[in-house]
């Protein structure tokens, strides 16, 4: 296939990178430099230049060092997390290319009332249609209202990557470099599982969608941390914030995203995600210290 790829120099853009070398996939990288890729028009043009098999959206805007800074820059964030998967949506479906996006469940928080995780058919819960959501998710939130009526079009939902290389912007890092935590339970995706999932939706034929690529289950923060204390990769004294309070009062600008998400219609469309539980561990166990990744 001849994937042309958008967000590619993004965490999850290189790892879609190097899965699809892994594939003998060829693929054509474009951005801000090759064509405005917020131009309907030029996007076309370019995108028929190419003969493009598929598609993979992987630009957005998330924030950095995290999404507090979504709050200070709203018409970027709007721009890339709802405008873009517009645009691409229309390009898309005149030239007839078969397309995924990335998304995010953070346009959820905690889980149903039933006690279940949220499913693909669940509406969000986190999002502007409510009064309690960060400006990140509910951008997030609006690029998947976007693409409700998109045809050929995976929507691939991404919830706090992790893998076993030490990076920024892996959350098992992360855990390990903030100097106090907050105790949460989350689904969450273990990079390298949801590239390769996202790809399989294409090679497969996977019916068309939106799909909760977490691996199944879920976590709670003071399970991370045991498991990364057994696995002896990080040895420090962690200490947590008493409540959600405490952490919003003393480290966050604007309410996160804590949530369940269900992966069974995934898994049951034979996308492979092992248990979230087994998948840290073995990161863990496999871990690549920065010092190692940058050598």
């Amino acid at each position: 296939m001849r994937i042309v790829l958008l967000g590619s120099s993004g965490y999850v853009g290189s790892e879609f990178r190097t899965q699809i070398a892994a594939r003998n996939g060829e693929l054509v990288s474009i951005g801000r430099s090759d064509c405005n890729v917020y131009d309907a028009k030029q996007l076309s043009k370019h995108l028929h230049r190419l003969s493009a098999d598929a598609l993979i959206n992987c630009a957005g805007y998330t924030g950095k060092p995290n999404v507090d800074a979504c709050e200070l820059d709203k018409t970027n964030c709007l721009a890339g997390n709802a405008v873009l998967p517009g645009v691409i949506a229309e390009v898309c479906a005149n030239l007839d290319i078969p397309w995924g996006h990335v998304s995010s469940g953070c346009i959820y928080t905690g889980r149903r009332e039933d006690g279940d995780g949220f499913s693909e058919a669940d509406p969000p819960n986190f999002s502007f249609r409510q009064d309690n959501c960060s400006f990140y998710s509910g951008t997030k939130a609006l690029g998947e209202e976007m693409l409700v009526d998109a045809p050929k079009c995976f929507v691939w939902r991404l919830r706090i990557p992790f893998s076993n290389v030490d990076g920024p912007r892996n959350y098992l890092t992360k855990v390990m470099r903030y100097n106090r935590l907050l105790q949460a339970e989350n689904s969450l995706s273990n990079l390298s599982d949801f590239v390769s999932a996202a790809l399989d939706c294409f090679e497969n034929k996977v019916p068309y969608g939106i799909y909760n690529l977490t691996n199944p289950g879920s976590v709670t923060t003071r399970q991370v941390v045991q498991w990364i204390q057994e696995s002896g990769v990080c040895d420090k004294e962690f200490e947590f914030f008493e409540n959600e309070e405490d952490f919003m009062a003393k480290a966050a600008s604007t309410p996160r995203s804590n949530c369940v998400l269900d992966s069974s219609k995934a898994v049951a469309a034979g996308l492979s995600l092992p248990p979230v539980d087994e998948s840290v561990k073995a990161a863990l166990q496999a871990w690549i210290s920065e010092s190692t990744a940058n050598a």
